[in-house]
């Protein structure tokens, strides 16, 4: 008799909910703010991305 292994899955493949891709990527991005140039560095990419955005 052959076994095949099973995964069992909570919810179907897919996307993650916003909300919770956002609460999972928010502790790192704090950590890297803080890390590599405070929040200024953050405001000025920002900026320049809206600015290309047309915004």
């Amino acid at each position: 008799m052959a076994y095949t292994a099973h995964r069992p899955t909570t919810r179907p493949a897919g996307r993650r909910h916003p909300l919770v891709a956002t609460a999972m990527v928010l502790p790192l991005a704090a950590l890297l703010v803080v890390v590599f140039g405070g929040w200024e560095a953050v405001v000025t990419q920002a900026s320049s991305v809206g600015v290309m955005l047309g915004r």
